[in-house]
Parts: C-alpha cells; sequence; structure tokens
C-alpha cells in the first residue's frame, strides 16, 4: 500500500460503557486518584548530587537519560493503542479508561527521568552511538494501528511482557539504588510500572478462555517477534545487544550501580531478564500461550 498503514474503519455504535473486566476498572479508579507532579513532589533542590564524582554523574545521566528515550516510546505507542481498542467492535471500556491515565503517568516518568538526567549533569538528547537510535525508535505507534496486527498480540507483548520485564528491571534497580532522590524516583517508577503490567496481564487473563486458535497464534507469533526483535535487540538489556557494542552502555550502568545512583550492574540485569523470561513463560502456559524458545547468540535458548 505503497508504505501506508492499513487502519480499521470506525466502527463505534453500538456503544456499551459496561464494566466488562472489573481488575482494569479497579486500576483506572486507583491511577485516577494517585495524583503526582515530577516537578511538584520531588524536592529537586534537595539533591546532593554535587558529592559524586564527575566520572560517577555521566555514567548516571547517561544510564537515565536513555530511561527517558525507552519511556517516550510508550507516550507514542499508548495512543495508537487506544485509538485501535476504539477502533474495533466490541472491545471492553475498561481498557480504554486505562490507556488515556497510562500516557499521563507514562509522561510523568519521562520528565522525571529527564529533570534527573538534567541534575546530574545534563539530559542527552541522543545515544553517543546511532545505531542505537533504530533499537529505541520501533514505530510501535504504525504497529498498534495496523489493521493487520493483532490487537491481544499487541497488548501480550508490549503490555503485559514488556512492562512486566520494566517493572522487575525497576526493582532491581531500586534495590541498589542509595542515592534518595533516585530512591524515589524508582520507588514512584514502581507504583506506575506495576500497574501497566497489572493491566497487560489482567486483560490477556479475561480474553484468554474465548481466544480462537488463529487468535492464540497470532498472540504466540507477537511474543515470538517481541523477544527476536525487541528483547534480543537491546532495547531494555542493552547487553543483550550483538549487533551494536553495548560496552559503553555496560561500563556506565555497572558505575552508576557501584555509586548507588539507581541501577542495576549489567551481569544482573541479564540474569534478571533469564529469570523472568521463565517465570512468564510458565504465567503464559496457564493460559493457554507459549512463548517460543528463541536462541540468543550468545546465550543460547532462551
Amino acid at each position: 500500500m505503497n508504505g501506508l498503514t492499513a487502519i480499521p474503519v470506525e466502527r463505534r455504535f453500538p456503544l456499551d460503557l459496561a464494566t466488562a473486566i472489573p481488575a482494569l476498572e479497579r486500576l483506572y479508579e486507583t491511577a485516577k486518584l494517585d495524583l503526582w507532579s515530577p516537578a511538584d513532589d520531588v524536592d529537586w533542590a534537595g539533591a546532593r548530587l554535587d558529592a559524586y564524582s564527575a566520572e560517577q554523574r555521566e555514567a548516571a545521566r547517561r544510564v537515565w537519560s536513555r530511561r527517558a528515550w525507552l519511556e517516550y516510546t510508550g507516550i507514542e505507542e499508548t495512543p495508537a493503542l487506544l485509538l485501535r481498542f476504539c477502533l474495533e467492535r466490541d472491545r471492553e471500556v475498561d481498557a480504554k479508561f486505562f490507556l488515556t491515565v497510562k500516557n499521563t503517568e507514562e509522561a510523568e516518568l519521562v520528565e522525571a527521568y529527564y529533570r534527573y538526567a538534567e541534575a546530574l549533569g545534563g539530559y542527552a538528547e541522543r545515544p553517543a552511538d546511532p545505531a542505537w537510535e533504530q533499537v529505541i525508535n520501533r514505530g510501535r505507534a504504525s504497529q498498534a494501528l495496523a489493521a493487520e496486527t493483532s490487537l491481544d498480540g499487541c497488548v501480550a507483548a508490549n503490555c503485559a511482557l514488556e512492562d512486566g520485564l520494566e517493572l522487575e528491571l525497576c526493582r532491581a534497580h531500586l534495590s541498589r539504588a542509595r542515592e534518595p532522590l533516585a530512591r524515589a524516583l524508582l520507588e514512584r517508577a514502581i507504583v506506575v510500572k506495576t500497574r501497566h503490567a497489572d493491566f497487560g496481564w489482567s486483560y490477556l487473563e479475561a480474553r484468554a478462555p474465548a481466544l480462537a486458535a488463529a487468535q492464540r497464534a497470532a498472540i504466540e507469533a507477537a511474543l515470538a517477534a517481541w523477544l527476536k526483535e525487541v528483547a534480543f535487540a537491546g532495547y531494555q538489556v542493552a547487553t543483550l545487544a550483538t549487533a551494536i557494542d553495548s560496552s559503553p552502555e555496560q561500563a556506565a550502568q555497572d558505575l552508576c550501580a557501584a555509586a548507588g545512583l539507581g541501577a542495576a550492574t549489567a551481569s544482573e540485569e541479564v540474569a534478571l531478564f533469564c529469570a523472568y523470561l521463565g517465570s512468564a513463560r510458565e504465567r503464559l502456559q496457564r493460559l493457554g500461550l507459549a512463548l517460543p524458545v528463541a536462541a540468543h547468540p550468545r546465550l543460547g535458548q532462551l
């Protein structure tokens, strides 16, 4: 189609506003009440980051800037995902409501990460190695809007599997964080990421019993694509990349972790990723879905 994205035809009526998935309604109501402002609710003036060496601050600046880049992709994808839910007939209203607040929470995290990188010496506008830009700029909005893309597959891969991994990474980063501001931001991120992961898994659990064989196959294809094309490319865990030299990212992570500025080491992230895949695979199996095993060039079958 000459490079254009095929978008489904809108079918707005009949409009059903009845609760379909109570777990999602609870997440939406909780998020509405959990108001937070990175500008007003964080003691930026009280930060004592000048106590750290220039090398430590530079490493942390790189780590936190990268987090802002990754979070920004959610700001792009979530509105597209919401639109897709609205375009498809009979999709649950609870998911639509929650996605409106999810987008706000993603924007708050971007601002928080940006401000912390600025406090450390200046937010980096883009990766030092341009090769990372293709990994990070994934075109998720176009993917979510494409008519041939499985909406359930998008939710399974990007909201359940991916947001669940990001939650576990946040927990690992917090476990090593000693600097008060980094701890405060990561504690907030964990609250938000818990909701986001719960949304993905709860939606998948609600949908799973009624899925036809073709729908299950589409979800499994999306999960397999995420594993090979996103995770193995080094999107969340830079060390997994094999097409790009991730040693500068690994060095920055390790130094940031040692300084207590809110990171896990590169090797800890890889171990966490492998463990998370195992637990996620078991959870998917209970829903009658399979996360296909894939061969990583260095780590072997995962």
